[in-house]
């Protein structure tokens, strides 16, 4: 009975998740040709005031549909989080383990920065209204390719990671925005951490790449990088047991961070990954500490 019980309110769960971002798109849909064929100085007004507002909608009523179906116990603390505003910019890292993760970082950083928009596999550009809507929204769209694809593709004349990522920072220089990256490029799984061998017990070794393109690309204006720590104390929940209401606990840790003067003021991309990588090694070092005591804070 008790599964009976959680599949239906898993069902409910979609179903009211899905009206919302239907609800969001659609507008953003009819209203997008407009923006499209308006002249730049409009068009940087509708990023900023119409962009906004979607994402916004969305994530404020997903965030309300979650405490509405009590679907997760989210307890989050802040570190050196005083000055954080809705009218700068924010590089957001984050370890990953779940799709979950998304949902549970949109909706606790809601109000307190700008709209998060995240790096997102391009294969997911086909998923119903959502997947368009987001490329209309400005988030970056990447490829996980290797050094062999990466030069197969530049031989092709296709856009790079690097390109794309440039150019959605370009856009993001004229509104706040706070721009989130998964370093670990993927999601962790025993089995994805034991073919890496890496120096981590509970995290994929970071990936600097995609961190070294936007802070090339708004080095200036980013405020701060907010490291973010997330914790299941009883296990991580597949997205399934998230919409059923099975994530009884998730620990959320924020750092706030000034980004050192050096990474501002280098421009060329190989000595900003030199200079990001020992940063980012001593982040995950202690992020780790923190997951295998089995708390955020």
């Amino acid at each position: 009975m008790a599964k009976v019980i959680g599949a239906g309110k898993g069902v409910c769960t979609i179903v009211l998740f899905t009206i919302n971002a239907m609800l969001v798109c659609i507008p953003l849909l009819i209203v997008c040709p407009i923006k499209l064929i308006s002249p730049q100085s409009l068009r940087r007004f509708w990023e900023r005031k119409l962009d906004h507002w979607v994402i916004d909608g969305w994530v404020g009523t997903n965030r309300l549909l979650i405490r509405w179906l009590s679907l997760a116990n989210v307890s989050v603390t802040w570190y050196d989080a005083d000055d954080l505003s809705r009218e700068q910019w924010y590089m957001v890292i984050s370890n990953h383990q779940s799709w979950t993760d998304i949902l549970v970082l949109q909706t606790t950083l809601f109000d307190r920065i700008p709209p998060v928009k995240f790096f997102t596999k391009r294969q997911l550009i086909w998923i119903p209204f959502v997947g368009i809507a987001m490329w209309l929204l400005g988030f970056p769209y990447v490829r996980r390719l290797d050094r062999t694809q990466v030069t197969r593709a530049a031989n092709k004349g296709t856009k790079s990671d690097r390109q794309a990522t440039l150019e959605a920072c370009e856009r993001f220089r004229s509104h706040p925005t706070a721009v989130l990256n998964f370093l670990e490029g993927t999601r962790f799984t025993p089995a994805k951490h034991a073919r890496q061998a890496g120096r981590y017990r509970h995290l994929l070794n970071p990936k600097v790449g995609g961190l070294s393109y936007v802070m090339g690309g708004l080095s200036s204006h980013l405020h701060k990088l907010l490291d973010i720590t997330i914790v299941y104390p009883d296990g991580t929940p597949t997205f399934w047991e998230f919409l059923q209401g099975n994530c009884t606990a998730v620990n959320v840790r924020i750092d706030c961070y000034d980004i050192p003067a050096d990474l501002r003021e280098v421009t060329d991309d190989s000595e900003q990954r030199k200079l990001l990588a020992p940063w980012v090694r001593d982040l995950w070092q202690a992020k780790d500490e923190r997951i295998h005591n089995g708390k955020a804070d």
